[in-house]
């Protein structure tokens, strides 16, 4: 049923028959939207205290308020609101997920992977794996990978053959690790699903190194979830998927848009999104799993892992990994692979330290330090656009004004998460339209320029951690034509966060050559 007729069922009060009929016939299943516990809490053990939880996102933090439906003082889950209020007397529906055993699947081997006319590149056939199937390999051959990605790709799908459900080795693995340290897959039968992190540095070409992936699932007959923090992402995502997986269902959701009510093979989301499901995928993609607002969210933690069908597995992606991540991978418990270098082949570039006193008594003084200044103006001259990261927003337009009266003849601009027309001033920055650009960790994701240099002002602030830092200096250098990018950190201290960065750069960079994935 196409979105629209749906959306006329539920205005017309149509629905309510279709519901029972779906129930009846086992393809739905219906419950309350808030779960409640009996629990007993010292001292007073004898006393039972009923707490609820919602169903939806997991999450305790409710309100009460009188109920037009119920009658009664009925609490609501604060957590999910903007998707729509789930009270205590709300009507949850969970769709029963359809078996693929029976369905002809389009994707048949035997036979080769093939790039048809138009360049897209799709097997031409497949069913699930047989003894005349095919190997691992054919699902990397297609799709042009560096030597370092066919690596990561190729260790993934081992990982995805070997704990296919009913495979031997399906058991056992951890599950989705949270962002305190444990492990928090959801149980089914006693075991919890499977992860394995992908530990990508920026710019290595995450997206390509899932399309092996998805190739394999979906020629296995599986649905597969993409969970991205942005919604930049998901819009960038889906016309390059819709080229290489012609023929195959493609779904995007996110706040506002318009496949709400849509099913694909694949479904490609902002994270919060996956509260919209349960057991539904049989493999869930996070990206940037140490991302806002993925990190240290309960509720979205919650929704990944109930979004997973039982047998399910989880492969996740980072270039900063959170220490928990880090932790679980360096000990074995989680299944990971690094990929140390960009597909370029070049060395990621190395941060350095240039003296600087605090961006406010350079803002009060109304001059840059020579040092910096002299910085600014080399990248200048070499042609590079640049990207200058403080750690405030208030900062953003007083470094605008004062850098617009050093060069009055270069277009400069500011943004930050309050800007409305942040949008607007990132594309004329891809457009070489803007020659610097001044901005906080808003944007030290996403977004890509051919040929930039990165100063990063106050890298001794304490807003700014490891992670951030990377993740900044990785906008430098991401362009075989410019792969040697600057990166400068301004500040008068050097913090363990920038030692961090760097040992952690300078690491992968050893990695890299070490495993000779590097050009020079």
């Amino acid at each position: 049923m196409e979105a629209s007729g749906k959306a006329e069922l539920l205005e017309n009060g149509v629905w309510k028959a279709y519901i029972q009929l779906a129930y009846l016939n086992g393809d739905i299943t219906l419950t309350n939207g808030l779960q409640s516990n009996q629990m007993r809490k010292f001292p007073a053990f004898w006393r039972r205290l009923t707490t609820h939880s919602c169903r939806r996102c997991g999450s305790g933090k409710l309100h009460f308020t009188p109920c037009y439906h119920c009658g009664t003082d009925c609490p609501y889950c604060e957590e999910c609101l903007t998707m729509g209020r789930v009270r205590s007397c709300t009507l949850l529906i969970e769709g029963a997920k359809g078996s693929c055993e029976g369905e002809e699947d389009v994707y048949r081997w035997p036979g080769y992977v093939k790039e048809n006319p138009r360049g897209n590149r799709c097997p031409k056939n497949s069913t699930r794996e047989s003894e005349n199937g095919p190997t691992l390999e054919a699902y990397l051959h297609p799709w042009g990978l560096s030597p370092a990605q066919t690596e990561a790709s190729k260790e993934a799908l081992t990982f995805l053959s070997s704990t296919s459900p009913g495979s031997k080795d399906a058991a056992g693995k951890v599950g989705l690790p949270r962002s305190d340290g444990g492990s928090s897959g959801i149980a089914h039968s006693g075991k919890t699903a499977p992860s394995f992190l992908i530990w990508a540095v920026t710019g290595a070409g995450k997206t390509e190194m899932i399309f092996p992936l998805l190739q394999y699932e979906l020629a296995h007959g599986r649905k597969i979830a993409i969970a991205t923090p942005r919604r930049d992402v998901v819009l960038e995502l889906q016309p390059r998927l819709m080229r290489a997986f012609e023929g195959r269902s493609i779904v995007t959701l996110y706040g506002g848009g318009s496949q709400t009510w849509e099913s694909g093979d694949i479904t490609i989301a902002t994270t919060h999104q996956l509260m919209r499901f349960a057991h539904a995928f049989d493999a869930v993609i996070i990206d940037e799993i140490d991302a806002f607002p993925y990190l240290n969210s309960a509720a979205l933690e919650f929704a990944a892992r109930k979004a997973l069908a039982p047998g399910g597995r989880y492969v996740l992606l980072s270039a900063t990994p959170p220490r928990a991540l880090q932790r679980e991978a360096a000990s074995g418990r989680l299944p990971h692979v690094t990929v140390p270098v960009r597909f370029h082949r070049h060395p990621l570039p190395v941060p350095k330290r240039v003296p600087a006193p605090p961006l406010r008594r350079i803002l009060r003084s109304g001059a840059l330090p020579q040092t910096l200044r002299a910085r600014l103006e080399g990248s200048l001259e070499r042609g590079a656009q640049l990207f200058v990261f403080v750690p405030e927003i208030k900062l953003v337009e007083p470094l605008v004004g004062l850098l617009q009266g050093l060069w009055p003849d270069k277009v400069i601009a500011g943004t930050s998460s309050k800007d409305r027309e942040r949008s607007v001033k990132v594309t004329d920055f891809r457009g070489k339209v803007t020659d610097i650009l001044v901005t906080t960790t808003i944007l030290e994701r996403g977004v890509t320029v051919p040929k930039t240099d990165v100063f990063i002002l106050d890298a001794d602030s304490s807003l700014f951690n490891e992670a951030a830092l990377v993740q900044m200096a990785g906008r430098a250098g991401r362009s075989k034509d410019d792969p040697r990018g600057l990166v400068f950190f301004a500040g008068l201290e050097n913090t363990v966060s920038q030692k961090g960065a760097i040992r952690q750069i300078k690491k992968m960079n050893r990695t890299a050559r070490k495993r000779g994935y590097l050009l020079d």
